[in-house]
């Protein structure tokens, strides 16, 4: 079958290809070119191989261009993706020095809110564990930081732990707040003017120290509700200690109590608006309670005379002294000495005429001396 095909192909190559003959006249004479089959064959072998050799190189250097634009795109691939990875550590780069300041600044708000109305922390505050609303609140802001870096997990935890602590120093402000809140009431006393002198603009001013937990100067509400937690509990403690609780002279009893009696001069019915408190002249007295001297001199009835405001409308009185320990103007604490017992004025001999009186209207001072020591201590 094999001789039978090449047979085949060669009648078919000498019938493509048979001899061929020219005939060419020039200048009158004719002349016969003949060309044989078998230089047909050759020349068209060399023209094929030609043709091979062109197609041969031309895939050669098809593939060569081929070869060279395929090492070109990867190369672009690696540069683009090189390009990103420096992006991508430049971004990290930013965001963590960005959520390094933000800590920064929430750690520097939350140090100067304990520096400025806590002190010493309690191990309620500083070492309680943290509950299910203190991971709920800190649980957003530490899936916000380990989506932007997930390699800055420490980051994370530190942020939650921060949130954790604020709320945990919240509800202590607010724990405190309404045990001096109840102590205010238990003396018979409102709590809410202080708390609404406390919010008041009046008579406030300084530089200004902006406290921010955002670059942008914005302050994360958790912290906002701590500021505002710790600011009421300095009201309402402030209001408590501006209450008389301090006994103003050390005396072993009162000569006369408030309310009714007898007036010593005439005898008649009269109505004592304070405590007699005897004793030897010149006597130290004791401010009852923080506050600032609104008066010292004298007035009708009182002789020497001291008066110190406690705000609030709350008011003590010192009267029948012999001699001024402070000035107009002065802030004293409970306990301070301000002046030495006397018989001035409309009194019969020496001691301390003691008065408290809220809005200008006196008030029996026993049941704060007697009952505010107790209250402070029971606040704290």
């Amino acid at each position: 079958m094999k001789l039978t095909s090449a047979g085949t192909l060669s009648k078919r190559l000498k019938a493509a290809f048979p001899d061929r003959e020219f005939i060419m006249r020039s200048h009158g004479q004719v002349r016969f070119i003949r060309i044989s089959s078998r230089m047909q064959k050759a020349a068209a072998g060399v023209a094929v191989s030609l043709l091979g050799a062109w197609c041969v190189s031309m895939g050669a250097m098809a593939v060569s261009q081929f070869s060279a634009t395929s090492e070109q795109a990867a190369l672009a691939s690696r540069e683009a993706q090189v390009a990103d990875a420096a992006g991508q550590v430049r971004r990290y780069r930013e965001n963590l020095d960005d959520t390094v300041a933000s800590l920064a600044r929430r750690q520097q708000f939350i140090e100067k809110m304990v520096d400025a109305h806590i002190g010493e922390l309690p191990d309620e505050a500083q070492n309680g564990a943290p509950n299910a609303a203190d991971a709920q609140t800190a649980a957003p802001e530490s899936k916000k930081i380990s989506a932007a870096l997930p390699e800055a997990d420490k980051l994370a935890r530190i942020e939650a732990d921060q949130s954790a602590f604020v709320e945990r120093l919240t509800r202590y402000a607010d724990r405190r707040a309404a045990l001096a809140s109840d102590a205010i009431r238990k003396l018979g006393l409102n709590p809410g003017p202080m708390l609404a002198r406390a919010r008041s603009k009046v008579a406030e001013g300084g530089p200004l120290e902006s406290l921010a937990t955002a670059a942008d100067g914005s302050l994360d509400p958790s912290f906002k509700r701590l500021g505002l937690s710790l600011a009421r509990m300095d009201a309402l403690e402030n209001g408590l200690a501006s209450i008389p609780q301090v006994q103003p002279a050390h005396v072993a009893y009162v000569s006369s109590s408030y309310g009714y009696r007898s007036d010593p001069f005439t005898g008649g019915a009269a109505f004592h608006a304070g405590l007699d408190f005897p004793g030897p002249m010149g006597s130290p007295i004791y401010a009852a309670a923080k506050g600032k001297v609104t008066f010292v001199g004298q007035r009708q009835g009182y002789g020497n005379c001291i008066e110190i405001s406690h705000g609030n409308g709350l008011m003590t009185r010192y009267g029948h002294l012999s001699g001024f320990g402070v000035r107009v103007g002065q802030d004293v604490d409970g306990g301070t000495r301000i002046a030495a017992m006397g018989s001035t004025g409309r009194s019969t001999g020496s001691h301390l005429h003691f008065e408290v009186r809220v809005n200008n209207r006196p008030m029996n001072p026993r049941p704060f001396l007697e009952a505010a020591r107790n209250v402070q201590q029971e606040a704290r």
